[in-house]
């Protein structure tokens, strides 16, 4: 399938409207590549060999631009610092990094915290180390800078950048604790230090438009504000310490012609109606472990705001091909008249078999061509 399908597939999903099916896009595992890679080779491309129809690449958004540096490192146990200048322990196996220190641990010290500025188009060229791309659910180095990865998949996908909303941000250098108390007990200087952080950001994003420019089709913000029973802080925290920076990041995308996702785990169903407000094109990734269903959600936010995810990854988990179908044809509802593409609920774990993952897409090609088959989805959906 050609790029200009797959972009006119997403363009008039997250407009609420039809093109000739629905769209799939995901995040991927480590160990989920390493069991696919040892099935169909060690070239394999989840992307590519399942002919997704957007992939997200993220640039370098650390504050200062550097490589890691090495603290410790004990077997499969590393200790490094990085470009937030927070120390990020990864050990072994264990899924999530730990972050065992960051650089600003009182709120005096918020206001001297610089951020690199003055060559921010520098960032897009450079290859190397950055907190976001390279400590995940394992610890890469030296990765290929933005461009070089745009370009591998410019010409065959819907490409996005990224930025950071500042939450997302903000915690990486002072800490999730002091993000929560310093918002109640220091606003002034808090909101302070966002507002720079903001203005840094914002510096990144117009300067990926220009970099992207003819190579871009979208871009996710980042932005987890909320966890499984509900915001991190108040609905009325949100709106007035960090709404305006998005709605000002959605601007300046929408001025230049790009999609925009904002990706937040948990349950933030609180400011889904700011989303719409402000102009957001779509919301990821909607996590079922969250208590979120987007067939229901879709009847309240139905023409007003977009969806991308909300398959149950416990049920990929799970091997189980009835489980899986039952699934998908359940949340493909949420497809019919646009509206909805679809992604597991934050992204497809280690545990998931790659043959479970490509069963998903097949089903999704079969029974998600537009306008959706309901008579037939619903019947088969009563067998299961």
């Amino acid at each position: 399938m050609s790029k200009s399908d797959k972009v006119k597939r997403m363009r008039a999903a997250l407009k609420h409207k039809e093109y000739d099916r629905i769209p799939i896009g995901d995040f991927f595992w480590t160990g989920f590549m390493n069991k696919a890679k040892a099935k169909w080779g060690d070239d394999f491309d989840p992307y590519k060999h399942f002919d997704l129809d957007y992939i997200v690449i993220n640039p370098n958004m650390d504050p200062h631009v550097k490589d890691f540096e090495i603290l410790e490192q004990k077997g499969e146990d590393i200790l490094v610092k990085t470009g937030f200048e927070a120390t990020v322990r990864r050990s072994g196996q264990a899924p999530m990094p730990h972050f065992d220190a960051f650089s600003v641990e009182q709120p005096d010290d918020m206001a001297g915290f610089a951020f690199d500025d003055d060559d921010i188009m520098s960032r897009f060229d450079r290859a190397g180390d950055d907190q976001l791309n390279c400590l995940g659910d394992t610890l890469v180095r030296n990765i290929p800078s933005w461009n070089e990865r745009v370009d591998a998949y410019k010409d065959d996908f819907c490409v996005f950048g990224s930025i950071c909303e500042m939450y997302e941000f903000v915690w990486r250098i002072v800490g999730t604790e002091n993000v929560l108390y310093w918002i109640a007990l220091e606003p002034e200087k808090f909101k302070a230090f966002v507002d720079r952080a903001a203005d840094f950001m914002q510096k990144v994003l117009e300067a990926q438009i220009e970099a992207g420019k003819g190579k871009l089709d979208g871009m996710y913000i980042w932005g987890d504000v909320a966890y499984v029973n509900g915001m991190m802080f108040s609905p009325d925290m949100w709106r007035e310490v960090f709404k305006p920076h998005v709605e000002r990041y959605i601007k300046t995308c929408h001025d230049a012609g790009l999609m925009v996702v904002y990706h937040g785990c948990g349950d933030a169903r609180a400011i889904y109606d700011d989303f719409v407000q402000i102009g957001l094109d779509a919301y990821n990734p909607l996590e079922a472990k969250a208590h979120l269903d987007v067939v229901e959600i879709q009847k309240t936010y139905k023409n007003a705001m977009g969806f991308v995810g909300n398959i149950d990854v416990r049920e990929l988990e799970s091997g189980d091909k009835d489980r899986i179908k039952k699934e998908l044809l359940y949340k493909i509802r949420a497809g019919s008249g646009g509206g909805w593409v679809c992604q597991s609920d934050h992204s497809v774990s280690s545990d998931v078999e790659p043959e479970s993952y490509e069963y998903m897409v097949e089903l999704l090609k079969e029974y998600g061509t537009q306008p959706l088959d309901m008579k037939r989805i619903d019947a088969e959906l009563a067998k299961l």
